[in-house]
């Protein structure tokens, strides 16, 4: 089992009477890919154990063809999903956002990260039509912005891309806080990063030595390519690396990461 690292909160911060709300990030691995003894029949059964055995309210999934989505909704029987799309086209990749069933789904938007986001597109030096999916969830008093996405390769389209978001991001209401997860095929103090930076997000485990790429080798590579990236009134209470594998098989080329929160403010929500 993987370690969850505590983060100090302020002592004023731990008087809160709601609980953390706990959030991962976690690149599947396409379900098509011919991945001989990491094919995805092999893995279901451990993504299934990872699921079980680190509950979260929301998880921001990447790279998840539609029966990995069947398989998903299935073992999440509690959580309801947005960004589900196009089940016509096979090797369909979805962004999904699961949402613990306790919170309401006020509103949400599929995008495309391009300059025409309602419909499939890209921009321009994107190897594929990457996308994002957004969602502002309530749960009694409490508001969350939820946006889960991939990005493509080129530095020059990512940078984009992130200022894409930005202004997708401002659809909803302002002020409230918000949580980026996503595959980001960049790592820390990259363009896309310092867009985000600009803007108020912070990154869980920025600063240290982190793998979340290991291409089902379980080793070390510095590969710290998926992030949870946080701004208004969230504070960390802990955060982890689920490096778990099971007799020399892992859930996925990507390791999760998981992080929890708690409300430091409780931000105004009007449209």
């Amino acid at each position: 089992m993987s370690e969850i690292s505590p983060i100090s909160v302020p002592q004023k911060d731990k008087n809160k009477t709601d609980a953390p709300v706990t959030v991962m990030t976690f690149n599947l691995r396409f379900g098509l890919a011919k991945d001989g003894p990491h094919a995805w029949e092999h893995r279901k059964p451990l993504v299934a154990k990872i699921l079980e055995d680190y509950p979260c309210d929301f998880i921001g999934f990447q790279e998840v063809n539609h029966f990995q989505a069947e398989f998903l909704t299935r073992s999440l029987m509690h959580h309801n999903h947005i960004g589900w799309h196009n089940k016509r086209i096979e090797r369909w990749q979805n962004n999904l956002i699961l949402f613990d069933s306790s919170w309401e789904c006020l509103g949400h938007r599929h995008f495309f990260l391009s300059p025409t986001p309602d419909i499939p597109s890209r921009l321009p030096g994107s190897i594929w039509p990457r996308q994002c999916v957004i969602g502002w969830f309530k749960k009694r008093n409490r508001h969350l912005l939820m946006v889960n996405t991939h990005f493509d390769f080129a530095s020059e389209v990512q940078q984009k891309s992130a200022g894409l978001i930005m202004e997708f991001i401002k659809r909803f209401p302002k002020g409230i806080p918000q949580i980026i997860t996503g595959d980001f095929n960049t790592t820390p103090g990259s363009p896309a990063h310092r867009c985000f930076k600009s803007q108020g997000f912070d990154l869980v485990m920025e600063g240290e030595s982190v793998t979340t790429a290991h291409d089902f080798t379980g080793k070390k590579t510095e590969r710290h390519i998926d992030w949870i990236l946080y701004r208004n009134g969230l504070s960390p209470v802990s955060k982890q690396v689920i490096q778990d594998s099971f007799n020399g098989l892992f859930p996925s080329d990507h390791y999760p990461v998981r992080a929890s929160f708690a409300l430091t403010t409780q931000a105004s929500h009007k449209p």
